[in-house]
């Protein structure tokens, strides 16, 4: 799987966006993909999401907003606590985005045979309904296991 992503990371990216005049980095577009999913998150839920310091989402934010992606709003339940949003502008890059991808992701694909492409399909739908289900769930803890030297070796 590993392989794949990265070969589509390249793929995605390997070619401008010609109908965008920005670019937009990945950590930006993780800011992108959560402000979509939590309309009017504050900053430091953001932090927490992304597994990131909240001064660097804040600069994150800043060049979004700067692009007009993105937009920062007083919460109306606390005067102190900013709300984080999608801008339109910024969704109709999404779906840009989305289109191209889809668009360069269909290309490939039409080179596989129509089986292929159908299992592809059923073993894509298993990752998909398994990261949902990851996604609810809190974190494993992660535990530290000492280094597997190989075999255990006899002493005598």
């Amino acid at each position: 799987m590993r392989g794949v992503i990265e070969l589509l990371e390249v793929h995605w990216t390997r070619v401008p966006d010609v109908t965008s005049p920005v670019t937009v980095s990945a950590p930006q577009l993780r800011v992108m993909y959560v402000l979509e999913r939590r309309e009017g998150i504050n900053l430091r839920h953001l932090s927490a999401e992304l597994a990131a310091a909240p001064s660097s989402v804040s600069r994150l934010c800043d060049r979004l907003e700067a692009l007009g992606f993105a937009r920062r709003s007083s919460s109306p339940s606390s005067r102190r606590e900013v709300e984080l949003h999608l801008t339109t502008q910024g969704r109709a890059h999404l779906d840009r985005l989305r289109a191209r991808r889809e668009e360069r992701l269909a290309a490939a694909l039409e080179r596989a045979a129509p089986a292929s492409r159908a299992r592809l399909m059923e073993a894509v739908e298993t990752i998909r309904a398994a990261l949902t289900v990851a996604q609810t769930e809190p974190p494993a803890p992660r535990t530290e296991h000492p280094p597997d030297d190989g075999p255990e070796r006899r002493t005598g």
